[in-house]
């Protein structure tokens, strides 16, 4: 029908993307051009780029146009010894972050719960986004005990790697005391840090790591892309 020409649109663009013929960052022609090669309205046109968005496939970049989006698909296995670098760089991927910002604050009734510290208490909170091969996959904040993690960020910044800094504090090893999943619709702000359509859901994972003696160490509230990330939930032990 008619009506539903739009999902042929999309369904041949998508053949393109996932085929190779559009190829990762491509750039793809205007909506006239478009109804022209598709001999359709161009609200058929906007109907398909707008459904093809929200499954990660494409991106709007305002002032510049719609792109083909790079889209890693990864397998993020959470387990008693989760490592983001460990679960990527397996699997081939660049793993590389930023950190957004850092403070010191009063810990809330939630974190203070979650670090088994009493409500008020010094943290050290770290906003860091994460990127596999360049393309945003997630962001988040991390919170520490001020008193036995002074200098948390700065030390990530130089050291790169959490093992390593927790080792600088006499820390060897740690496990993923606790992980909680939900899914939820993307805030306008959150699809604009993970470059994804405004409609593409977000994973909120909120998860507490606790050293080998059950002590908590760490809290983090991490938002995923949902179009770029499937969690593999795995009992097994590994090694540190």
């Amino acid at each position: 029908m008619i009506r539903d020409r739009w999902r042929n649109i999309r369904a041949a663009i998508k053949q393109d993307i996932e085929s190779g013929v559009l190829e990762p960052g491509t750039k793809l022609p205007t909506e006239p051009e478009l109804a022209q090669a598709y001999g359709a309205g161009r609200h058929s046109i906007r109907r398909a780029v707008i459904e093809l968005g929200k499954e990660g496939l494409l991106s709007v970049e305002q002032g510049r146009g719609t792109f083909v989006q790079s889209r890693p698909r990864l397998t993020y296995t959470i387990g008693p010894r989760t490592r983001m670098r460990r679960n990527m760089t397996a699997q081939g991927v660049d793993v590389t972050g930023e950190r957004l910002w850092a403070e010191t604050c009063a810990a809330s009734p939630r974190i203070a719960k979650a670090l088994a510290l009493d409500e008020g208490t010094e943290v050290i909170a770290t906003r860091r986004r994460s990127f596999a091969n360049d393309v945003p996959v997630s962001f988040g904040t991390i919170y520490h005990e001020a008193a036995r993690f002074a200098e948390f960020s700065d030390r990530r910044e130089i050291m790169g790697s959490v093992s390593a800094v927790y080792a600088s504090y006499g820390i060897e090893d740690y496990k993923r005391a606790s992980t909680q999943i939900h899914a939820r619709p993307a805030r306008a702000d959150e699809a604009q840090m993970l470059n994804q359509h405004p409609d593409m859901p977000v994973i909120v994972v909120q998860a507490i790591d606790a050293d080998l003696g059950g002590a908590p160490i760490a809290y983090s509230e991490v938002i995923w892309s949902a179009a770029r990330v499937t969690f593999d939930i795995s009992n097994m032990e590994t090694d540190p």
